[in-house]
């Protein structure tokens, strides 16, 4: 046994990451790999999986996957909402190297149906009602040869009625009609190349059009790492997994997912109860969680710290979290501090950048975060850290041309504003399908690829990334260039200010900065707010920072217009042309 662990340690060129799934079958056989919780009748119930049938039960779905006509290299959309079954499918198809093609249900119909189209899947797995989706809106009618219904006890479709009418085959009957042909049967899971394609990843197109970002296992072994060796990540830990791309990690690392009750596209509409509860219950040590998830466990777990509001004793301690991870979008400095009231003392609150084509790039503790609070309400950005290992990160001139060829020319000094370039095996290499936007976005350099984030920021003389917003949301004058985090962050330190989103207006023939601005809830509801007085104070404040100085236009906005994912994802495309309409 001894000879195979081993074995499974090492990093062969021709991988898969299914390999450490298998070890901790070895290794621990009987440790739990999976929990789903599931509320029904206002009871919290959990089901459960360990190592060993984990392991076993993808082997068995990737032997009838064969059987039925799945093959290596078919591409194959994947809409199972969280439970034990997408754990095991999910695995089952890497092992088989059929391609997942994962997309986030958020995104809208018609970017799903673009995203089909684009990625011409030959098979379908879902649950009833994303099939009654795929009949109805066409998703895949071109490409789609094979169809497979994943369906839950008790979910009122029968199977056999509802493969009549859709067509395809239940996961149950396929197992039956395929069952392994022998007691303590392995699946051989097929090797793939480095760069080879092994998954589909969509982008959520919350800041553009979404885009198939292609995974290799290359990348997936990179961000095994990252987790392992700069978030010390150990076997036997149990993670609150609040994103399911994250929570297939918590297998391949040893470690339990615990998958709460929550749509995992819409973290804000999360019960926070569910989530204290299962934290509890398996005595979690690592919670995966996006900024808007944050805010809304620290308003309900942690006492207020507004300054018009007197403290009091949390309500919530997470006592077994030894760390909290957050991606997605830049959280708030307020939303960490309140945050970190439900943690023991000297637990961090790691905030990660990086993005669905290459991530984790960075990380930053809650303290060492909060400890440069000054330097972000001043206009420097928000800082997300230094690079994890393995990763260069370089700063260029911002352009809209393409770049075929890196140069060290291109690269800017320290504290200089511009493109955020990357560099590290978890980069990805290709867009499916989009050789423009591949082009757009990458860097050749002999035979590795830099990717171009569209993010824009500077590195201090200590390595440490501040990011200044989308490339796409810098405002451009005759005299100036604005960036949006270090002006809006400026301005969001009223005390009546919720949030600010920067856009471009056209006044008189020439591009304005013009500043749209969210109040918060105390401010609508006060009888003595006035506008007037307000838009004064920002001109002060716009006055008093040489990156504002230039702001002079104001508007109020009820309610930005954000993604559904983060809650924090601003649409300042949309509000600029409000913006201009109110002008006009």
């Amino acid at each position: 046994m001894a000879e195979t662990l081993d074995k499974s340690k090492e990093q062969p060129k021709q991988a898969n990451l299914c390999r450490h799934l298998a070890h901790a079958a070895i290794a621990t056989p009987n440790a739990l790999a999976v929990a789903v919780q599931k509320s029904q009748r206002g009871k919290l119930t959990y089901s459960e999986i360990d190592f060993a049938d984990l392991h076993q039960r993808s082997d068995q779905i990737a032997y009838a996957l064969n059987a039925y006509g799945f093959k290596k290299g078919m591409k194959a959309v994947l809409m199972v909402t969280p439970s034990l079954d997408f754990f095991a499918l999910t695995f089952a198809l890497f092992k088989a190297g059929i391609v997942p093609i994962l997309v986030d249900p958020g995104m809208g119909i018609k970017n799903l149906k673009q995203c089909f189209a684009e990625a011409k899947p030959d098979a379908f797995i879902g649950i009833p009602k994303a099939h009654i989706a795929r009949a109805l809106f066409g998703w895949g009618k071109s490409s789609v040869k094979k169809l497979l219904t994943v369906t839950e006890a008790g979910s009122g479709f029968g199977s056999n009625l509802f493969s009549a009418v859709i067509g395809g085959v239940s996961l149950t009957k396929l197992l039956t009609r395929y069952p392994i042909p022998k007691e303590n049967f392995s699946f051989e899971m097929v090797k793939l190349s480095d760069d080879e394609m092994s998954a589909i990843l969509f982008t959520s197109g919350s800041t553009g059009t979404p885009k198939g970002v292609v995974y290799s296992h290359k990348m997936f072994e990179a961000q095994i790492t990252a987790l392992k060796e700069d978030y010390a990540i150990e076997p036997g830990e149990r993670d609150l997994a609040t994103f399911p791309l994250f929570s297939l990690f918590g297998p391949a690392l040893g470690m339990a997912s615990i998958v709460p009750d929550m749509d995992a596209s819409k973290p804000i509409t999360a019960n926070p109860a569910f989530i204290f509860a299962a934290i509890e219950k398996y005595q979690c040590t690592n919670l995966f969680a996006n900024p808007a998830l944050i805010e809304v466990l620290g308003q309900a777990g942690a006492a207020d710290i507004s300054a018009n509001k007197p403290a009091i004793k949390p309500l919530i301690k997470l006592n077994s979290l030894k760390r909290v991870i957050s991606a997605g979008a830049p959280a708030t400095l307020p939303s960490i501090e309140r945050f970190t009231q439900l943690l023991s003392d000297n637990v961090p609150v790691l905030t990660s950048y990086g993005a669905t084509e290459s991530l984790p790039l960075t990380k930053i503790s809650s303290a060492d975060l909060l400890a440069t609070s000054h330097i972000t309400d001043n206009g420097g950005g928000i800082c997300v850290g230094s690079p994890v290992k393995g990763v260069e990160l370089s700063i260029i001139t911002i352009s809209e041309e393409v770049i075929e060829t890196w140069s060290e020319e291109l690269v800017l000094p320290a504290n200089t504003i511009g493109e955020i370039v990357v560099k590290g095996d978890m980069v990805s290499q290709q867009y499916y399908h989009r050789d423009l936007a591949t082009a757009q976005a990458k860097i050749f350099e002999d035979q590795v690829i830099r990717h171009r984030m569209g993010d824009l920021g500077y590195l201090d003389e200590s390595g440490r990334l501040w990011m200044c917003g989308r490339k796409a949301h810098r405002v451009e004058t005759e005299t100036n260039v604005h960036f949006s985090i270090p002006c809006e962050r400026i301005f969001n330190t009223h005390s009546a200010v919720k949030r600010t989103a920067l856009v471009a207006v056209t006044i008189y023939q020439k591009s304005v900065p013009l500043l749209c601005v969210e109040l918060t809830d105390e401010a609508k509801r006060s009888e003595d707010f006035d506008e007037t007085m307000l838009f004064s104070a920002l001109k002060v404040l716009a006055l008093a920072h040489k990156q504002t100085s230039a702001i002079s236009h104001f508007l109020i906005h009820d309610d930005f217009p954000v993604d559904i994912r983060h809650n924090a994802k601003i649409f300042r495309e949309k509000l600029a042309v409000w913006a201009q309409a109110q002008l006009d």
